[in-house]
């Protein structure tokens, strides 16, 4: 990973800075300067998870020649999937919902819909804590495990897809998911659906950063969504865009057979 390589390229970097400052007279200040760029960017590569800096994680589909797309949903299910869902159905689109354990078990039949409506279920982890990028390996793979348990329990199948919450990664959330074999979904589009409340605007981040083979990246946790949603359709019925689930964007398998 792009982490490992930079932290040997800078410890090499600090070495020889070291021998400079006792050799040569350097001033010691030298030696914070390659220590602050690797902080800074260790820190851009954890909460910028299209960096692939501590992991490799898929943002968008190869083919950019033909007009396809994927629409995915984090943090359900909820009260307002179904919406979301029947806007799919009108629009005959088949989209990805990574979803929350404990979601998961506050609203097991709206799981159990999404999936028999023929959407693709992928991991969230269980509590999407806050706390989820200071979380050891161990707890990490508990997470990740337990709602691939829950998933199995609920609808019969062992997902093979996850998504960080906040899209932050780590060394620890990589070791984890090197455990557990997950491929890590991340997005070219990131919609702020849970930040942006103008609609307008909400819809307009979006389709201004539309091309072949996106991934959008939205919250099935509001009405804004699902109005946004409609609006959405208009657009990429209009610009002759076809949504696509993952599995078929990016050509993987999303459950174990």
């Amino acid at each position: 990973m792009k982490f490992r390589v930079v932290t040997i390229l800078f410890v090499v970097i600090l070495i020889c800075l070291s021998i400079g400052c006792f050799t040569k007279g350097l001033s010691f200040f030298y030696l914070f300067i390659p220590f602050i760029i690797w902080l800074l960017l260790t820190i851009f590569g954890a909460f910028e998870i299209r960096f692939n800096y501590f992991l490799k994680a898929y943002h968008r589909g190869n083919n950019h020649s033909e007009k396809i797309i994927s629409l995915t949903f984090d943090d359900g299910p909820t009260e307002f999937t179904p919406r979301i869902l029947a806007i799919l159905e009108k629009n005959n689109a088949k989209a990805t919902f990574f979803c929350i354990g404990k979601q998961i078990e506050n609203y097991p039949e709206i799981l159990q819909i999404t999936h028999q409506s023929g959407h693709l279920i992928g991991n969230h982890t269980f509590h999407h804590s806050s706390k989820n990028g200071f979380y050891s390996t161990e707890k990490i793979i508990d997470e990740i495990v337990s709602t691939n348990q829950l998933i199995g329990e609920k609808i019969n199948v062992t997902t093979k897809i996850f998504r960080p919450p906040f899209g932050v990664t780590n060394p620890h959330i990589a070791k984890a998911l090197n455990k557990t074999q997950h491929n890590v979904i991340g997005w070219s589009i990131r919609s702020l659906d849970t930040v942006i409340n103008d609609e307008k605007k909400l819809l307009n981040r979006i389709t201004g950063q539309i091309k072949p083979g996106s991934i959008i990246l939205m919250h099935d946790t509001s009405d804004k969504t699902a109005n946004v949603l409609e609006q959405l359709f208009v657009f990429l019925q209009k610009e002759n865009y076809k949504v696509v689930p993952l599995n078929e964007l990016l050509k993987i398998d999303v459950y174990e057979n």
